[in-house]
């Protein structure tokens, strides 16, 4: 097969894609992710809790419903409406680190969803890590001198 008809295959076999309307649902299902997090913090703080306390909360809610979601099969479906409005925040990361979990947890608790889950939270954990260390000596090297 030649690069033309090659190319030709390409374009007949790829779905069209509206980019207006797959940047307009991103943005209303990522804006709406945004919006429930304010909403649950304002919440959050009626109840007196501090600020930190908060913002930490809410990071957790976040990631519990996006695992619920994960766990029951609706994640998906919603990611496949939005693309990366729902995929780019911490509810794509919670939804890839439980999509990992599941489909290995029958090779046992450790060596299955213990191991494999981390395939995909490692390199970010590490990356973090890693990126931390280094700001942080170039801080404190440049607020010592």
């Amino acid at each position: 097969m030649d690069k033309n008809k090659y190319s030709q295959l390409v374009k007949e076999k790829s779905p069209n894609s509206n980019t207006f309307s797959d940047m307009l649902r991103a943005f209303l299902v990522g804006g709406g992710i945004c919006a429930f997090g304010e909403v649950a913090f304002e919440a959050f703080k009626a109840l007196g809790l501090a600020e930190k306390q908060g913002r930490a909360l809410v990071s957790l809610s976040l990631i519990l419903i996006a695992s619920l979601l994960t766990m029951i099969g609706v994640f998906d479906r919603i990611a496949r409406f939005s693309g990366a409005g729902v995929l780019v925040p911490i509810t794509g990361f919670s939804n890839a680190v439980t999509s990992a979990a599941i489909e290995f947890k029958t090779e046992g608790f450790v060596m299955g969803m213990g191991a494999k889950m981390f395939t995909i939270a490692g390199p970010v954990i590490v990356f973090g890590t890693v990126a931390s260390v280094i700001y942080g000596i170039i801080y404190w090297t440049f607020t010592i001198i």
